[in-house]
């Protein structure tokens, strides 16, 4: 977008606002990686980085580019990773992505696909052999994402709507 998306303005607060608002309602601790350990890896820069990084046995992962994300949906998906489950991915309309949950435990798995230049996520969920989580056709709204110029326009035009929903 030639910006950074977690400043950009949504209401009376940045994306990133929105995002971190919903993460510190769910009342877990939460922190936000501005610059990734190993850079220009996309979404895997940033879970290496976390998982390098944190002390936590399980993270739970959010996009700052998500601002209509519920703190009602990140306990839900929490609800749902199980003993023994090494990740827990969001699909929606047959894309996985954001927001998930990983153990730390998994970090060499990352380091592995790293190396090998297999960047997305669908290729983490797929080596990890990931559980994924359907968001409820109601809660999708909350999945949508800015990427784009038209995509900053649509979520403004959707905060200040009637309903103030995506």
């Amino acid at each position: 977008m030639g910006a950074d998306k977690s400043r950009l303005s949504l209401g009376r607060q940045t994306l990133l606002g929105h995002v971190r608002a919903a993460a510190n309602a769910t009342g877990l601790p939460a922190r936000v990686i501005r610059l990734d350990v190993v850079p220009r890896c996309g979404p895997l820069g940033g879970v290496f980085s976390a998982l390098a990084t944190s002390r936590a046995a399980t993270i739970l992962f959010l996009s700052c580019d998500m601002p209509f994300v519920s703190p009602e949906l990140l306990k839900m998906l929490g609800r749902r990773l199980k003993q023994g489950m090494a990740a827990l991915f969001t699909e929606e309309g047959g894309r996985i992505g954001f927001p998930f949950l990983i153990r730390r435990e998994i970090l060499p798995v990352v380091e592995r696909q790293l190396t090998a230049r297999r960047l997305s996520l669908r290729g983490l969920a797929e080596a990890l052999d990931a559980r994924t989580f359907r968001v409820p056709r109601s809660r999708t709204h909350e999945l949508f994402n800015v990427n784009t110029p038209e995509d900053l326009k649509i979520a403004r035009d959707r905060w200040h709507g009637p309903a103030r929903r995506a």
